[in-house]
């Protein structure tokens, strides 16, 4: 396949479908389709990131980066209703998704928009950065995402991200320990790690 879910118009034919899903002890309906990242269900290693993941004492909106179709974002914001929660993707067509399963679940404190990681990020106190990294473009555009969020973050934010084991955990940790002032693995399972650096 020479396109992946980041390509910013997906070339494969639309074939949607929707779903019901429990993320955080709220029931979602999740709208997808080809062309997006884990289709046919929340992935494992998102659910593991959605589950981990706890707010840091500051305040600030939380970014959701490569947000795909939307669960991660929209199951936060449902969690902290008094946050906004910008999600992004490089995918028109995730956009477009995200932006419906928001609408369909009635989750109103996001905003969602396309950017190539995080370059059309306008918002200067950011809290918190999640992100499921899209591990087959590449070290060099994974570590472009964590060195923007390091930029982007307010002292003591957090970065949090989810990555195999396998497909590159420590190797992202050596790179966060050279710029953030606290990296830690609050969760392993099933070879995902769930790593959070603090800025």
């Amino acid at each position: 396949m020479s396109e992946h879910y980041y390509s910013k118009k997906p070339q494969v034919g639309s074939n949607p479908s929707k779903w019901k899903f429990t993320l955080r002890g709220f029931s979602f309906v999740f709208e997808t389709d080809a062309g997006v990242f884990s289709k046919s269900e929340v992935d494992f290693g998102s659910r593991v990131l959605i589950d981990s993941f706890e707010l840091p004492d500051v305040e600030g909106c939380i970014l959701d980066v490569g947000c795909g179709y939307g669960p991660i974002g929209l199951s936060i914001a449902k969690n902290y209703p008094e946050r906004v929660i910008h999600m992004m993707d490089v995918n028109e067509r995730a956009v477009a998704l995200a932006k419906k399963n928001a609408e369909v679940n009635g989750v109103q404190n996001v905003q969602i928009f396309e950017s190539d990681g995080l370059s059309a990020v306008q918002e200067e106190q950011v809290a918190a950065v999640m992100t499921n990294p899209p591990i087959r473009a590449g070290k060099d555009t994974i570590f472009r995402f964590y060195d923007q969020a390091f930029e982007k973050l307010v002292d003591n934010g957090e970065l949090w991200i989810v990555i195999q084991k396998k497909q590159g955990a420590p190797s992202t940790i050596a790179h966060l320990e050279e710029k953030f002032t606290e990296v830690t693995v609050v969760e392993k399972k099933k070879g995902y790690w769930i790593i959070k650096a603090k800025k």
